[in-house]
């Protein structure tokens, strides 16, 4: 790296500014300073405050909640950044929001996520840093390097020490089936896999699981939960077929209303697990739920990723160390 850019510089939107101080604390640093506003209108307006002429940036922001606010406020930003003569810009995306529109599977419909990488790249972004994202393919809408980080090793850490007897992993759909079997493997232990079919955009009926999940501690792994529909048929599945307990893991949280009612009413879950990829839903009180909910922090991920990018060292091997 030239001499200008011997150090970085990290800015943070709206859309999840805790994990964005989390990411600086591990990276010992405060976030970079920036000037924000939404007027009643719903325009945005942006400063860049600290002076970024042919420095390295990084800007974190989650596509969630409210995504088209929190894409609308990235673009602006590296806008700004771009004009203020930035030599790199680096989009960090914990959840890539519109992910799950990334195929056209009906007619006269558009491919949202290849839209947001096509406005990314057009907004400024040099490079893209994002988490567990819906589908692999994703990665192939951009033109530009795009590291695709996981929070497999936050979570396989968090499982270890459970110390659980009896556990098996459980993909709650056959989509899940791989990430699953990666999970099994790592954790030397038995796979198994929950038939479902999709009845309406928040309702699934879920008919059969191929494996034995009697007496077993069952660790479900998706990528994702905003409705609850799919969680929540697969762990009574599962419970009907003599389960001891079901704790599921889930790296993005973007809640819904509905989402809060079924888990409040219609779950069997004796554990949800999430990352902070997402703040909770506004007004939303964990300590009411009829399980455990437990947070686990992907900061100091996302701030080694950052660090290591920064210094041109491998993102790979983050997970290469099992």
């Amino acid at each position: 790296m030239s001499e200008k850019r011997d150090d970085f510089m990290v800015f943070s939107g709206t859309a999840n500014l805790p994990l964005a101080e989390k990411v600086a604390e591990y990276l010992g640093r405060p976030l970079n300073r920036i000037d924000i506003k939404h007027f009643p209108d719903g325009e945005t307006f942006c400063q860049v405050i600290d002076g970024v002429r042919g420095r390295d940036v990084f800007v974190i922001q989650s596509g969630s909640p409210n995504p088209n606010q929190a894409y609308m406020e990235l673009f602006i930003i590296m806008d700004a950044l771009k004009r203020g003569s930035a030599e790199r810009i680096t989009a960090v995306i914990p959840y890539y929001g519109y992910a799950r529109q990334d195929r056209k599977d009906q007619p006269r419909v558009p491919i949202t996520a290849r839209l947001i990488a096509n406005l990314l790249q057009k907004a400024g972004a040099n490079r893209v840093v994002a988490m567990d994202l819906h589908a692999n393919q994703i990665q192939g809408f951009f033109d530009i390097p795009l590291d695709h980080l996981k929070a497999e090793p936050i979570i396989l850490k968090y499982i270890r020490d459970q110390h659980w007897a009896n556990p098996i992993v459980v993909a709650p759909d056959t989509g899940g089936a791989k990430t699953a079997y990666g999970y099994s493997r790592k954790l030397g232990c038995g796979l198994a896999i929950v038939a479902k079919q999709r009845t309406g955009d928040s309702t699934v009926d879920a008919f059969s699981v191929v494996g034995d999940v009697k007496d077993h501690d069952v660790i479900m792994i998706d990528d994702m939960t905003a409705t609850g529909g799919t969680l929540s048929a697969a762990a009574k599945m599962c419970r009907e077929d003599g389960a001891k307990s079901v704790h599921a893991f889930v790296s993005h949280f973007p809640l819904t209303e509905k989402g809060v009612d079924r888990l409040m009413h219609e779950t069997e879950l004796d554990e949800l697990v999430v990352t902070d990829t997402i703040p909770l839903r506004e007004g939303f009180d964990p300590s009411k739920l009829p399980f455990k909910l437990t947070r686990l922090s992907v900061a100091p991920l996302i701030g080694e990723a950052i660090r290591r990018t920064h210094n041109d060292e491998s993102i790979n091997d983050l997970f290469n160390h099992e």
